[in-house]
């Protein structure tokens, strides 16, 4: 699963969110950094918990489910981004990034669905 480029470009986003979190407020460490952290992590997490399950109607829920955090990720890298938390290049770095996730697990979504008949 490492060698595989959506695990390995999730999991790069999910370091390089957690790298830039730790400079952000202390106040916001139970609110925007903590939901961040939440929703960038659940990227990698369903992406191989679904590989794991070895059903491709599980492996598609759980893509799904990749994807929907991958957007919350996007929503909350552009609301930092307004709120001054993230700087212009660490902003337009994360957001390439996610596209990329996007444009792979999106692919990937359809081919699981067209394998699994559903």
């Amino acid at each position: 699963m490492q060698s595989n480029p959506l695990y390995y470009k999730s999991d790069q986003l999910a370091h390089l969110v957690y790298k830039f979190t730790r400079d952000f407020s202390k106040e916001e460490v139970y609110g925007i950094t903590s939901q961040l952290r939440r929703a960038v992590l659940s990227v990698p997490l369903n992406i191989v918990e679904g590989y794991a399950r070895q059903s491709s109607r599980s492996f598609k829920q759980f893509l799904q489910i990749a994807y929907g955090s991958l957007k919350e990720t996007k929503y909350l890298l552009h609301f930092c981004s307004d709120e001054g938390y993230l700087n212009k290049k660490d902003y337009n770095d994360a957001l390439t990034l996610a596209e990329e996730i996007g444009k792979i697990l999106w692919v990937l979504m359809n081919k699981v669905k067209e394998k699994a008949n559903i």
